[in-house]
């Protein structure tokens, strides 16, 4: 058994939080700082060194020896370089440990190794990380010992953004001030700033990691590029919502605790659809801070798989033919007085301010569809986005009945009566009580879905940081927002005028609402009459960056400058080359080095045993066997061809200078050829003794864990 814990006791134990400044930091000192951090006002540099100091002894007092700016390059992942708080010894040779204001602002990494589609030159090594005290900092512990980590945005020494963190604080203060023009227009004179909240609901696998340093392909490239299908998968749908091992729920036990350390609010944890899949969510919070949150889930995840000999896989599609895993990015906005813009109420037709906030969305999906895609674009969720358990590549919205009745009575009457409600739902068992009925359902296959308060946008991959979503959201919302509110911050007639506005909007948009199976191979066809982009792969969606419509829609609000898109839009393809190209490269590996040579060993059993029942009784049948090497060979010969024409399109696709081409070509080229050679040795796994396969099988992998 492990041991109780009391979590309101260790909850933010190893963050310097609101509690703790206010603890150490003299008062004014602290009131400066609140008001930069709750107000959005810039940081005055007169409070750095008392902060640092104050934040130097806490860290210190709790055995921190390093401290690093944590940050966020466009790797998907997290960065960091450490330091020592120890500075020059004094006169008498005794250690003195410092950290300045300077130090705590101000970082130098280099910025030509990290990618920058161009914005950085090998040459060109300087960048800085920039002190984010929004973000409050943290205590790591592990094996390095504890180290004060300290949250930072990352720019080039000419200011361009070289991270996810920039991005998305200028997303923020871009919708913070166009919904408060919102809220101005319906009398709120009350609200100060609005922020967008996000939840992000975190999908993963585990499996043993003996089995998993026995898969070259689980090593290099986060998912099994080989193997077949076991006889049991997730047909039974058992999995979902199952009773938790006892293995897994030690795992999950200490993730948690180690989480909440962290002040991440890491709240509901349960199995998911496939064997050895699970989820991890979060209370929501503030956009920056989920995302950093986030970023920490993942780390800690990894972390502490291997303190029980598991491997955390985070990759969308580890297992083909089981399903994939993603990051459903729940988004809601909500002003600092707790006004949330999205809450309906009771009776949303009677919400004015709402159906004006649904109507803006509604926009900005419908105009923008493309850019949302490409936020969701990673090489990994290129094999899951479609299949059954992800939304399809079509961006629609699912509001439910309620909502979409009321949008039918503006867009074909003009005016909107009444709302649907939920009512009672009675289960039929007299010791059971009524339950109160939402209403409207929800809808799993949609990509972005109204769920009551807030939408889900159900498209990210697991693997990977949900900044870019977020800020497209909030910039083609704060879009909407503006054009609207410059429209009736000038009407004579409000009342008149956003009635109107409204039902223009629905009216104009309403081809993206759908509520229906986004899985269905109907839908699609509708879509396309629609005119609905389906855009189905990471390499189709890069180019949506750099259109006229995004760089309009980036530098009007200051998000992103034309040199920053194209700078992602060369990351991005590159990205994707790369990628495939490793798991191309480990397939070559595997199938030369393990899989053909078991094959051989195999035929030769084969062939031998052939022989000694010959040789021992000339009479005897041996069609069977026979049959069988023949079969053998014949998958052999078609996998050693397949395996050349990958070697063959793999080479000529990494000779391409163009990211542009050369990513396609990996997309067109090289993604067949794998699986091309993945068929044959797939059916072989099914032939050949189990003894004799070189590595662990599906079976192995997802159900003994």
């Amino acid at each position: 058994m492990s041991e109780l814990v009391n979590v309101a006791e260790i909850f933010g134990k190893n963050v310097f939080n609101e509690t703790v400044m206010k603890e150490r930091l003299p008062k004014g000192v602290f009131r400066k700082l609140k008001r930069t951090i709750e107000d959005g006002t810039e940081l005055d540099p007169s409070i750095a060194d008392v902060v640092a100091q104050a934040m130097k002894e806490w860290a210190i007092e709790r055995g921190a020896t390093h401290y690093t700016h944590w940050f966020q390059p466009l790797t998907g992942t997290t960065a960091e370089k450490h330091d020592s708080f120890i500075s020059a010894p004094d006169s008498e040779g005794k250690v003195l440990m410092e950290f300045s204001g300077k130090e705590l602002v101000k970082g130098e990494p280099d910025a030509s190794s990290f990618p920058s589609g161009g914005l950085r030159a090998t040459f060109e090594a300087r960048g800085y990380t920039a002190w984010d005290c929004t973000s409050p900092a943290f205590l790591r512990e592990d094996a390095a010992g504890v180290t004060l980590c300290i949250p930072t945005a990352f720019c080039s020494y000419k200011g361009e953004a070289l991270d996810q963190k920039t991005p998305l604080l200028r997303s923020m203060q871009a919708i913070d001030k166009q919904a408060l023009r919102i809220l101005r227009l319906f009398g709120n004179t009350t609200s100060k700033r609005v922020v967008p909240s996000v939840g992000p609901e975190q999908e993963y696998f585990l499996v043993d990691r003996a089995k998993y340093l026995q898969r070259k392909d689980l090593i290099y490239a986060g998912r099994t590029l080989f193997g077949a299908m076991p006889p049991k998968g997730q047909e039974l749908e058992d999995h979902y919502f199952g009773a938790i091992r006892e293995r897994i729920g030690a795992y999950m036990n200490e993730v948690n605790k180690e989480l909440w350390k962290l002040g991440v609010t890491a709240k509901t944890q349960h199995n998911e659809v496939a064997p050895a899949q699970h989820e991890l969510a979060p209370v929501y919070d503030q956009a920056n801070l989920a995302v950093d949150h986030n970023q920490m889930v993942m780390e800690t995840l990894k972390k502490v798989a291997g303190r029980h000999g598991l491997t955390c896989l985070l990759h969308e599609k580890p297992f083909a033919g089981v399903n994939g895993s993603g990051k459903h990015n729940n988004w809601s906005l909500t002003s600092d007085d707790g006004i949330n813009m999205l809450n309906p109420g009771d009776t949303p037709h009677e919400n004015i301010q709402f159906l004006l906030v649904l109507g803006c969305i509604m926009k900005a999906i419908d105009k923008h569809a493309d850019l949302l895609r490409e936020s969701a674009s990673d090489v990994g969720n290129d094999h899951r986005l479609g299949a059954n358990e992800a939304p399809p590549a079509i961006i629609s919205i699912f509001v439910g009945e309620q909502l979409e009745d009321v949008i039918n009575q503006l867009c074909n009457t003009g005016e909107a009566t009444h709302s649907k409600s939920g009512g009672k739902l009675s289960t039929g068992v007299a010791t059971l009580p009524d339950l109160d009925k939402d209403a409207t359902d929800r809808n799993r296959t949609s990509p972005f879905a109204f769920t009551g308060n807030k939408f889900e946008f159900r498209m990210v991959g697991s693997s990977d940081s949900i900044a870019p979503p977020n800020v497209v959201l909030n910039t083609i919302v704060a879009e909407a927002f503006k054009e609207a509110a410059d429209e009736l911050e000038k009407a004579e007639d409000f009342d008149m005028a956003v009635h109107d506005m409204i039902k223009q909007l629905l009216a104009d948009h309403r081809r993206v609402i759908f509520n229906g199976d986004g899985y269905s191979d109907e839908w699609i066809a509708e879509a396309e009459k629609r005119g609905l982009p389906n855009i189905r792969s990471m390499v189709d969606a890069i180019p949506s960056l750099i259109t006229d419509k995004a760089v309009k829609l980036y530098e009007t609000f200051g998000v992103f400058t034309r040199a920053e898109l194209e700078s992602r839009v060369e990351v991005e393809y590159e990205a994707y080359a790369k990628t495939i190209n490793i798991e191309a490269r480990t397939m070559i590996d595997m199938a030369g080095k393990q899989i053909i040579p078991a094959v051989i060993r195999y035929t030769a059993v084969l062939a031998d045993s052939i022989n000694k029942v010959k040789s021992a009784c000339p009479d005897a049948d041996v069609s069977v066997q026979a049959e069988l090497l023949a079969e053998t060979s014949d998958l052999l010969a078609e996998m050693k061809t397949a395996l050349s024409d990958l070697q063959s399109v793999t080479e000529e696709s990494f000779a391409l200078r163009d990211a542009c081409a050369c990513a396609h070509a990996y997309h067109e080229k090289v993604v067949p050829a794998m699986a091309a050679l993945r068929s044959p040795a797939d059916k072989l796994e099914m032939i050949v003794d189990k003894e004799l396969w070189p590595f662990p099988s599906y079976g192995d992998l997802i159900f003994e864990v």
